[in-house]
């Protein structure tokens, strides 16, 4: 084991101290052996449950709209406000199945439905469990409105009914009004 200098030591035993019970603390260290970031792991617990929770609902509302005659694409752009143009969205990596995860772009989804006569329907569907989009996301969504390429944007939310959750959709404009309609 590295020898640790004084000042880094009495950093780490104030961490540790500050942190309570080490069996309830993850810390995450440093290559100087300066501890960094801490967790509490109840709370790691439940962000790798809500990240399952919204990984179901996602597939449900994808089979939904497959359901109602829509044909569903993962969307696997990005929007860079500071530029103001569509970029592709970066990939994460995953270090636990070792490769890339696809898909993180915004909107979740493309839907598109046939209309007539070479007329199709083009809807970017966000999927968020509770319906609420971030100011940087509703920003997004409003440039996508204004530049044409999707005709509206959905918000799919989570609304239980008893046992059952159901999938409530809200259009963007109808949601957050005028407010980021820049046409």
């Amino acid at each position: 084991m590295k020898k640790i200098k004084k000042e880094n030591k009495e950093k780490i035993m104030e961490m540790i101290e500050k942190a309570g019970d080490p069996d309830n603390y993850e810390v995450s260290w440093d290559e100087s052996g300066i501890p960094g970031e801490q967790k509490y792991k109840p709370n790691i617990k439940r962000g790798g449950r809500s990240k399952a929770k919204g990984a179901r609902f996602e597939l449900q509302v994808r089979r939904d709209l497959e359901d109602k005659g829509r044909i569903v694409d993962k969307w696997n752009n990005n929007v860079d406000l500071e530029e103001e143009k569509l970029v592709q969205a970066k990939r994460k990596y995953n270090p636990f199945k070792k490769m890339l995860v696809l898909g993180t772009g915004f909107p979740d989804f493309i839907s598109i439905k046939y209309i007539q006569d070479e007329s199709y329907s083009v809807i970017g569907v966000e999927v968020k469990t509770n319906g609420i989009l971030s100011k940087i996301e509703k920003e997004k969504c409003a440039w996508y409105l204004q530049k044409k390429i999707f005709a509206q944007i959905w918000i799919a939310k989570a609304v239980r009914k008893g046992r059952k959750i159901e999938i409530e959709y809200d259009d963007f404009f109808e949601k957050y009004g005028a407010k980021y309609n820049k046409t």
